[in-house]
This record gives C-alpha cells, structure tokens and sequence, in this order.
C-alpha cells in the first residue's frame, strides 16, 4: 500500500494523545471535524484512519540512525535521534530519543486501539474487508509493544483507549507478560490476513508479515524452536507467500524492484507527498551531500569477508593492507564508499570518491586536494560513507520515495540459521539452504567460502552466522537489537570506534579514532523510562541505574 496521504486531524485526534506529557490535551478534541460519533460513517474514513496507523510504525531517521547505536556507524554531527549521546553513555533519562520512541509506540497503539473499538459503527463495511482491518491493527499494536518490550522491559500494556486519569495511574506489566500478549495477538491475526494482496494495495500487511514477525519475537527471546517452527512455515512452503533471495543484493535497495520475491514487509513510501531526504547527510559532500552525520566505522568494513569466505584477520585469507577493498565481499561495495569509490550518478556516469588526504586531483581556491576527508570539516569522520539505500531517483535534493525494508526473506533464513546451530541441528542441508544460498546471491564463488565445513564447532558457526547477519543487514536497523540479545554490548559497544588508516601510526596503528563509548551492561542494555512520563505517573517505576 503506497500511503498516499495522510489526514492531519486524525494526528491530533487519534495520534497525539498518549501516555505522555500530550495527555492533558485530551479535552481538546476538534469536535467540529472529529468525534468518535460523526467520523465512522464509511470504510473509507475508517481505510484513512488505518493508513495513518501505518505512517506512525516507522521513520527513516529513526531507521537509518539506529545504525549508529551499534558497532556498524557513528553519528558526531548534531545528536541525531540520540545516536551521538547514548552511544556515548551520556544521555539520561530526560533525553528526547526515549521520550520520543515511547510517545511514537504509544501513539501507534492509541491508533490501533481507536480503530478497534469504532470500525464496528461503520454502517454497511463489508464483514471481511472489516475483520481484516482489525487484523492489521492488531498487528500494528503488536509492533509498537514489541518495540516498546526490547527497548525498555516491563511497560504499560492495555488493549482498549485508556482515559486521561488512568494514564496517571497504570503501572508497568513484566517484560515477558507484553510478549506474550504480542505473540497471542500475532498467532489470532496469522489466519485471517491474506497472502498477497492486489496491486493497488501493496505494501499491507501479509500473512508472511505476521508469521516473520513471530519469528523476530522469538528470535529476541532466545525461544529457538519456536524460530524453527516460524520460520519453516516461509522456507519449505508457498502457503503463507512465495518468497525467495532476489538475485541481486544491491538491486534489491532500488525502486525499479521494489515488491520483489524478498520483500516480506515494507515501510511505504511515494513521492512528493511521503518521502524523506536522510540521504542529504550520509551520502558523500562530493556528490552533492550537505554533511555527513552517520558514517560507517572500520569496525563495520573490517567484519566484511574476503572472496575465499575467510576473515581479513586469518593469515590465509590474501587480505592486503595496502589493497583492503581488493578480494572483499561484494557486499562490501554495494554497502560502503570508501577510497577509490565509483560512485554512480543519476544519469549514468560516474564519480571518483576520494577519501585519503592530499589523493584527489581537484584543487581549491588555496591549492589544496579537495579529498573527501579533512579533519574538523563536515565530511565523513571515519572516511567512509554509506551507499545502500542511495536512491539513484532522489536528485539533487536527494529526496528518497524509496521504501525502508522492515523484513526480508534473507532475515528468515538467518533466523533459520541461528535457531538450528544454537539447538545443534547445523548440518550440510540447513547450511547450503541459508548461509550458501545467501552467500552465492552475495557474488561468493570459491567453494572455501559456500561449502559447509563439517569439521567447526558450534561456536564457530555461531561466529560465522553472527558475522553474516552484520553484513548481509546492515543499515536495516537490526543490529542494535542482535548486539543487545547476543549480551555482546559490553564488548563491542565500548572504547574507541575507529575510522580508515589515515592517523597517526603510533596511534591505534594508524585508524582513526572516532567515538569513544560506553556502555555499562549493568545499565544500557535497557532505556529509561522517559522522566517526564514518570512525573506525570509517579506509578511508573524506573529501570536499574537510571
């Protein structure tokens, strides 16, 4: 479903008003455009009221900046959806990234909830087109507590629109209590939402949607037969949707292939009325960029592998230091610009990034390279810059209608993965139905980097499976949450982040030093409550160390 539009009233109506500071304005509710007795008169209205419960799930700031709560970015430029402060251990409790993501749940869930307990005035709607919009609401409910769950453990969970004095007073439900209902919810929609749809309303949610979803819950739970049983209902039937690898990986982030075979479920976008302009800040100032606030780290490049499947680290792997992006995963290239880049342009030609100081043949007014790096300029400060999701349609303005991929088939198979090694099930047939397949779609060729070597342990391939989701899912916002559910933070997400080689050589061997972190796995590894939130309902408890 393109969102072609949204209605601004039923922002106010339907959207501001949440378990936040906003709820004081509940008795002003425009009675002359909106009430809950003149507005549900047609399914059409109702059709309007869902698509702005949609528009609410996801945004591409918050999408893309996520990146930069992990090892995978750094954000140093302004403090973009808290990336620069919370990475960095400074942010407390009154930040606005918390109070921000838990008003957006609890709005969404607001939505959801007004639709389920008004769609049913709607005279003469059509009773399948009805149950089947109460699914997706239910789904989009879902979504929010799932959100809200991962981010700050024990929250407030309620089904029906709550009053402005009770959202003084409720109290947080356990952790696994919201997942449950999350998961209840999921498996009562799974059966009643269809598995395609038709043209005009691509993009709603599926059956695969709900079934991969299942998956990601569990998959974040550690429930690892559970992830097994999910999964295969996408892996070895057509039933619940035919999905498959795209053949291309870079092809599968353009919008000539948008709604291919991969895509599970999708954030919407269609230009000029939904679209966004991220890519003004991460793409490089060379090519029309304005600055650069989220950037790649040596971290991420270095997790690439090379063409025979072995770490640049291993002694036998042919990794030159000299040539680092020679021989590496081509994902690698269809990811990150780095020194030497080709950088295509909307018309077709090409642009030569350079990114190491004093290399590029451009002179400014004073004489001087105009590399892409110069330290304390907006350029890139790890000297990298991401390409995936540039979108070759955005212009000058680089405004993107571009969608956001939620859930992929690729996420499935890696679950899949996962789950089976984590149980000890790994055998020859699992790997080459994810780990190669994914690979081979990747451009891997060398038998060293597709056959399954039976000789590793379990340990082993938990390392190569971990290291195949960080590259295959990059910048899909995903990684912050397998950090966090691999208890793995405290060694990643602490001390220096590093750029490419061009610092001193006494220093980190000559990487850049970036961003220095810090995460207290006795505290980090959950949110806080949103101060304000617990001003307003003393009821609210806090959350250790905050």
């Amino acid at each position: 479903m393109k969102i072609m539009k949204t209605y601004k009233i039923m922002f106010v109506a339907a959207g501001i008003l949440s378990l936040s500071s906003c709820m004081n304005k509940l008795d002003l509710y425009p009675t002359n455009q909106f009430t809950e007795e003149n507005y549900w008169t047609n399914s059409q209205k109702a059709q309007s009221f869902l698509n702005d419960a949609y528009h609410n799930m996801a945004d591409a700031e918050r999408y893309f900046y996520n990146e930069a709560l992990s090892d995978n970015a750094v954000n140093l430029r302004g403090d973009v959806q808290g990336a620069a402060s919370i990475a960095s251990g400074v942010a407390d409790a009154g930040h606005g990234r918390f109070s921000n993501e838990w008003f957006r749940r609890y709005q969404s869930i607001r939505n959801a909830n007004m639709l389920l307990e008004n769609i049913d005035k709607v005279p003469n709607m059509d009773e399948a087109l009805k149950e089947r919009m109460k699914a997706e609401a239910r789904f989009i409910r879902a979504f929010a507590y799932f959100h809200l769950a991962t981010w700050f453990g024990d929250v407030p969970l309620f089904n029906t629109v709550i009053n402005f004095n009770d959202s003084k007073t409720i109290s947080r439900s356990p952790h696994q209590q919201v997942i449950s209902f999350v998961l209840s919810e999921l498996d009562a929609i799974e059966s009643t939402l269809p598995v395609q749809y038709p043209q005009n309303e691509r993009g709603k949610i599926t059956r695969g949607a709900v079934i991969g979803m299942k998956a990601r819950v569990h998959l974040l739970e550690s429930n690892w037969q559970q992830v097994i049983a999910e999964t295969e209902k996408l892996i070895t039937s057509t039933a619940n949707g035919a999905y498959s690898l795209f053949p291309s990986y870079a092809g599968l982030f353009e919008e000539a292939n948008e709604f291919n075979s991969e895509v599970i479920f999708d954030f919407q976008y269609v230009q000029p009325n939904v679209s966004y302009n991220t890519f003004f800040d991460i793409a490089p100032l060379s090519v029309g960029a304005r600055l650069n606030s989220l950037a790649p780290t040596q971290e991420l490049v270095d997790s690439y592998l090379m063409m025979n499947g072995k770490r640049i680290t291993d002694p036998a792997s042919g990794y030159n230091e000299n040539e680092p992006y020679v021989n590496r995963d081509p994902r690698l290239t269809a990811t990150v610009v780095y020194h030497g880049y080709q950088w295509q342009r909307p018309d077709g030609s090409f642009k030569t990034i350079y990114t190491r100081p004093g290399t590029d043949p451009v002179r400014d007014e004073n004489g001087n390279a105009a590399d892409e790096y110069r330290p304390g300029s907006s350029s890139s400060p790890t000297g990298y810059y991401f390409r995936k999701y540039y979108d070759l349609n955005s212009g000058t303005n680089f405004r993107s209608g571009l969608n956001l991929i939620i859930m992929r088939y690729a996420d499935i198979l890696l679950m899949y993965a996962e789950a089976k090694n984590e149980l000890g099930q790994m055998t020859e047939e699992v790997w080459n139905k994810t780990i190669r397949a994914i690979r081979q779609r990747a451009g891997f060729t060398a038998a060293e980097a597709l056959n399954f070597n039976a000789a590793l342990s379990n340990a082993q391939i938990r390392e190569i499976i971990r290291n195949e989701r960080r590259t295959e899912l990059v910048l899909e916002s995903l990684r912050i949450f397998d950090i966090k559910r691999w208890r793995i933070a405290g060694q990643v997400l602490n001390g220096w982040v590093h750029g490419a080689k061009f610092g001193p050589a006494s220093v980190d061997n000559g990487y850049l030093r970036v961003q220095q972190r810090v995460f207290d796995p006795a505290k980090h590894y959950l949110w806080p409550i949103p101060r304000q939130e617990r001003n307003i309902n003393p009821n609210l408890t806090q959350n250790p160390n905050w």
